[in-house]
């Protein structure tokens, strides 16, 4: 079972997760995804707290994965509602 954690930190984790699985570093899914490495640096670094759904569709598209995909994942199961 998965800790519990809000939707930026499940993002960012599954983002790194991805990109072990395929041996990529942030930069070269950066460059795949046609998104630039500061716009991802900042999601993974915890800067850009709300990533646009627009954004992981591409970070998706240079991955070579759906948003289905993406999302698809027990990282996603025990997310705390974040209400600001």
């Amino acid at each position: 079972m998965e800790d519990k954690m809000n939707i930026s930190q499940a993002i960012i984790k599954r983002i790194f997760e991805l990109c072990d699985e395929r041996n990529l570093t942030i930069n070269a899914l950066s460059n795949l995804a046609g998104v630039t490495q500061s716009t991802v640096n900042n999601i993974v670094s915890g800067t850009t707290y709300n990533t646009g759904v627009a954004t992981i569709q591409k970070l998706c598209v240079g991955l070579n994965i759906t948003l289905r995909d993406f999302f698809d994942s027990e990282i996603f199961s025990n997310i705390i509602p974040d209400y600001d």
